[in-house]
């Protein structure tokens, strides 16, 4: 899971934009103004039939400041990304 959905940068942060993007999910925001320290990203394949889905999430981050719970502060109501 990624570290990000408890991280208080989120809703700023350059490289959750990227993964979002990467997972063709709305942005928190449009404009992150937030560079992580050395974020650490795994990214998993799989087969799925045809095509491959591959899931990234960020599993380090030298900047991550715990904020439990910021993204569904964010997006109430709405599935927290896994």
């Amino acid at each position: 899971m990624c570290i990000c959905v408890n991280c208080h940068y989120v809703d700023r942060c350059n490289t959750y934009h990227k993964v979002e993007h990467q997972h063709q999910q709305p942005h928190l925001t449009d404009s992150p103004d937030f560079e992580p320290i050395q974020p650490s990203i795994n990214v998993n394949i799989r087969p799925k039939g045809e095509y491959i889905e591959m899931e990234w999430d960020v599993v380090g981050c030298e900047s991550f400041l715990q904020e439990m719970g910021k993204w569904l502060k964010l997006r109430p109501g709405e599935a927290v990304p896994t």
